[in-house]
């Protein structure tokens, strides 16, 4: 081969590879090579300036204009069987006695099902026929809102929790279509999902705006927008009606703060986007207050704040979102339990009980503590403390100042993974574990004690070295209530003094004056632990 043909040869890859180069750049420029499907989504800007202006007649309308196109409709399948729909219920696998339960009644005069007058019974003389288990298709709906152009859409957990199938409507599009959809990732606790579009429409998706939910305040303008009732982008106004801390129940003993709205929101507007005046979103719609006799709208409605999902929505992207734990129960510090504690004020979090094993009991955390402060953060109360805890990264190790005994100190600890499967699994067993004691009168506190006997802790399952004075009744609404005891717990030390008997815990007890506060040491039954038992700290004021 001559220099010439050489020349030529190296020339024309040259070009090739020049090309190629240059087609990578097109294509990046221009959006032409394809995404990954691991891609990352950052945390959305949010606008923290100031909510001021006047609202104008106009003000809703250009919200609703505004917004409206980046709400979509979701529409779920899912099987579930007949047999366990019936158990929820009562028991009872038959579909037509499930719907007796709801409506009184069976479907037409007498009821029978149109078995031949039989409603599924055998002939006279034949065996009874076993009712056989059958999946049946249930279908959901709800509301979501489009946050990236991509196609991801947040909505609610319980919207698309089980769904075999997701399709979304898209605002506008009058022929009835319906695009594919996909859960990228749930979580419970704030009760949120994303969800993706696995099929695209040909035109560019809008997106929503989020503002600062920590703003708003009660007497807030706001607007809903959602799918009540299969009623397409349904407008709704009203105000924020109260911020609730720990309000709505997401999970076993555990609960999410709320945004509380007049704004009128109905079955079908789960998912959906709360709004301020400037047409951000500030809370996602998840639950109404009902009654047994009205299912709708009552005025009482409730959102999850934006910021909550915000911070969690690049973990939601990865389709895990990850939490901490301690494995403490905590509560509020009682108001006439400072000067006991040693405290200056009502701020931290009281240590009701310490799990077996866990890392709060690794570090040395006692029942009776009470938690000023969470890696130097202090902390205002028990719902703050565990907002801290379930956002810290496990595996990290954070410092936390106590008091103990009116006296401070500071302790390491280092925080582990939440499971809430395995946390909804204790709880359920605590919840089933209730005695059935006879109980004994006593004062002041609306809860009676007696003594602990062999027999009674072989009924209550606990080891027979057990002494104290057992709880054998709670009057509804007083202070013990209040302050969480319970039936069969058995009291061993009333502030510093130990109690054997009836006798010394009524002596204590009575010694604590009107107002005053009893700090109460209790052994509590509980299957979870390998002791059968854990101890609790309470604080319970006399009345």
């Amino acid at each position: 081969m001559d220099n010439r043909n050489k020349s030529n040869i190296f020339y024309l890859l040259l070009i090739v590879v020049a090309s190629v180069t240059v087609g990578m750049v097109l294509a990046s420029r221009l959006d032409l090579s394809p995404s990954s499907s691991a891609q990352t989504l950052a945390v959305p800007p949010v606008n923290s300036a100031p909510i001021t202006g006047p609202v104008s007649a106009t003000t809703f309308r250009e919200i609703a204009k505004t917004v409206s196109p980046a709400v979509v409709n979701i529409r779920t399948e899912s099987r579930q069987r007949t047999q366990d729909l019936g158990d929820l219920f009562g028991g009872g696998d038959n579909p037509e006695e499930l719907f007796e339960r709801f409506f009184g009644g069976g479907r037409g005069q007498g009821g029978q099902g149109g078995q031949g007058g039989q409603g599924g019974q055998a002939a006279p003389g034949q065996p009874p026929r076993q009712q056989r288990p059958r999946d049946e298709l249930v279908e959901g709906a709800g509301t979501g809102f489009i946050i990236d152009k991509s196609g991801l859409i947040l909505t609610n957990n319980h919207v698309v929790e089980g769904a075999s199938k997701i399709r979304v409507s898209l605002y506008g599009e009058d022929d009835g279509h319906e695009y594919a959809a996909r859960v990228v990732g749930r979580d419970q606790l704030t009760d949120s999902a994303l969800i993706e579009l696995t099929e695209k429409p040909d035109h560019e998706l809008p997106t929503v705006k989020f503002g600062d939910s920590a703003q708003m305040q009660p007497g807030d303008w706001v607007m809903a927008i959602g799918n009540p009732f299969g009623l397409d982008h349904t407008v709704s106004v009203g105000v924020i009606s109260g911020n609730r801390p720990s309000q709505l129940p997401v999970a076993a003993a555990r609960r999410a703060e709320v945004l509380q709205t007049d704004a009128a929101i109905n079955p079908g507007n789960s998912g959906g986007p709360l709004i301020n005046y400037r047409g951000e979103v500030i809370g996602v719609n998840v639950a109404i207050a009902t009654t047994g006799i009205s299912q709708g709208n009552m005025g009482v409605g409730f959102a999850i704040p934006s910021n909550a999902i915000r911070e969690i929505l690049p973990q939601l992207r990865t389709g895990k979102v990850t939490r901490g734990r301690v494995g403490v129960q905590v509560g509020p510090v009682g108001r006439q339990a400072i000067d006991e504690l040693g405290l200056k004020d009502r701020a931290g979090a009281t240590v009701i009980s310490v799990e077996e094993k866990s890392p709060a009991e690794r570090a040395g955390i006692e029942i009776g503590d009470v938690i000023l402060a969470w890696n130097g953060q202090p902390v205002k109360d028990s719902d703050s403390l565990v907002r801290m805890v379930v956002k810290t990264t496990p595996g990290t190790t954070i410092p936390l100042r106590i008091v103990r005994e009116k006296k401070e100190r500071t302790m390491n600890i280092t925080v582990e993974e939440l499971d809430l499967d395995v946390e909804a699994g204790g709880t359920r067993r605590e919840r089933a574990e209730q005695s059935s004691i006879e109980p004994e009168t006593t004062k002041g506190f609306g809860m009676t004690v007696d003594n602990v006997t062999p027999e009674l802790l072989r009924r209550l399952q606990l080891p027979d070295t057990i002494r104290g004075a057992v709880v054998t009744d709670v009057e509804q609404g007083s202070p013990a209530d209040r302050d969480l005891l319970r039936r069969g717990d058995v009291i061993y030390r009333v502030g510093s003094t130990a109690v054997t008997t009836s006798l010394d815990a009524q002596r204590e007890l009575n010694r604590v004056p009107a107002g005053g506060t009893a700090l109460l040491r209790v052994i509590r039954r509980d299957p979870n632990t390998s002791k059968g038992y854990r101890e609790i700290f309470l604080t319970v004021t006399k009345e």
